[in-house]
């Protein structure tokens, strides 16, 4: 009796369903999960042929079950271990899976089933397949976009290297521009600026302050052109990646004092450019064509920037294997706001006025002294002044 009671709770607590019928599919017991299932309660289906619980065409089939079960011969197990239809009071239809054992029972065989319920693995399988498909679709729709994008990439490169090519054309022509007018326009600057000092020095018996004041236009003026013309040969070889330092020994004061004799001659009226090296030794390694290129830019810009009757000082020193040159002038110095910009191409202060210039000799020099590994530094105060310290180690 004990085991009785305790087989009958097992069934009566058991999660699937679980249904038996007798040999004509006759419905003998029902446990309260086959219940549930199926919404009917034991006495609406006791008594019934189990195909009262099949839709088509499970309940065609379902006493082909039996008799194919019958005529294998096998005992006691049939496993048929297959998803079928449950159909439930109100018509609609379930998925789960049965298995059929045979019991022997009072000289009798008793079929017993287990029902299985399906519902939420086929509601997740559904979503799988809903998804997979949603991620197939993704999947073309992104190959189709990624085709287009590869297609305009492509043509996107095919135009940007016609437009390099176009670029490079046109950078080539605009080099061999720049660099046949600078020749073409050095020789005769060079004959103007001869001929002015000439005329200076043959016209000094007359002592006429107005032959002296037109010279010295002319001088001023073939000075600015000259230096406009180097601006833009010295930039175009930047930007061509053409300048290569050459670092090489040499003397330092013979050096500045060349540059202050060639500076002095297109100074203004009684300016003078004080030249002055210290230090323990006049010899350095640097590239000399870059350096002076430097320090001309910068003289150019004190005779420019100061009015006449003024002095530039220009001073080298050597001291623990460093160079450092230094350009001071009195002129109208650099307001404040515009001092962070001063290194950028193209740039003129605010009260340069109409005095001429690219904006192109700062943004060089700066350009220059890194090429040779130096460092560039300012003062300045308007009115006052700018000093220029140029500062480079030993190569």
């Amino acid at each position: 009796m004990e085991n009785a009671a305790l087989l009958k709770a097992i069934i009566e607590n058991a999660i699937d369903g679980i249904i038996t019928i007798n040999s004509h599919g006759i419905i003998e017991s029902i446990n309260p999960a086959a219940c549930n299932l199926f919404q009917y309660s034991p006495g609406e289906v006791i008594g019934k042929n189990v195909s009262v619980l099949m839709p088509p065409p499970d309940k065609d089939l379902h006493d082909g079950y039996i008799n194919r079960y019958q005529n294998t011969g096998k005992a006691h197990i049939i496993g048929f271990g297959r998803e079928v239809k449950g159909l439930k009071k109100d018509g609609s239809v379930f998925p789960f899976r049965l298995g059929v054992s045979e019991v022997q029972f009072s000289g009798r065989k008793i079929y017993t089933g287990f029902i299985h319920d399906l519902t939420r693995e086929k509601e997740a399988e559904e979503r799988l397949k809903d998804y997979a498909v949603h991620l197939e679709e993704l999947v073309e729709e992104r190959t189709i976009s990624l085709k287009h994008s590869v297609s305009e990439l492509l043509q996107a490169k095919e135009e940007v290297s016609l437009s390099l090519e176009k670029e490079k054309e046109l950078g080539q022509m605009k080099s061999r521009f720049v660099s046949m007018a600078s020749h073409e326009f050095r020789t005769p600057l060079s004959s103007i600026q001869l001929s002015a000092i000439l005329v200076e020095k043959y016209a000094q018996e007359f002592s006429n302050p107005n032959i002296s004041k037109h010279i010295a236009k002319i001088k001023t003026s073939v000075g600015n052109l000259t230096g406009i013309l180097n601006d833009f040969l010295s930039l175009e070889k930047l930007e061509a990646g053409k300048v290569e330092p050459v670092f090489t020994e040499f003397n330092l004061v013979k050096f500045g004092e060349e540059i202050t004799e060639e500076m002095q001659l297109v100074a203004k009226q009684n300016q003078n450019i004080i030249y002055q090296h210290t230090g323990t030794t006049s010899v350095f390694k640097l590239d000399p064509a870059l350096l002076k290129n430097c320090i001309i830019n910068l003289i150019s810009n004190a005779i420019k920037y100061s009015g006449e009757n003024t002095f530039i000082e220009f001073n080298t020193e050597v001291a623990s294997d460093q160079l450092v040159v230094v350009v001071k002038d009195n002129g109208i110095g650099i307001p404040e706001n515009d001092q962070k910009h001063l290194f950028e191409a193209f740039f003129r202060a605010h009260n340069t006025g109409n005095i001429s210039g690219t904006g192109l000799g700062l943004n060089i020099v700066a350009r220059y002294v890194s090429l040779i590994n130096g460092t560039v530094q300012f003062e300045s105060k308007v009115n006052y002044g700018t000093s220029f310290t140029l500062t480079f180690s030993q190569s």
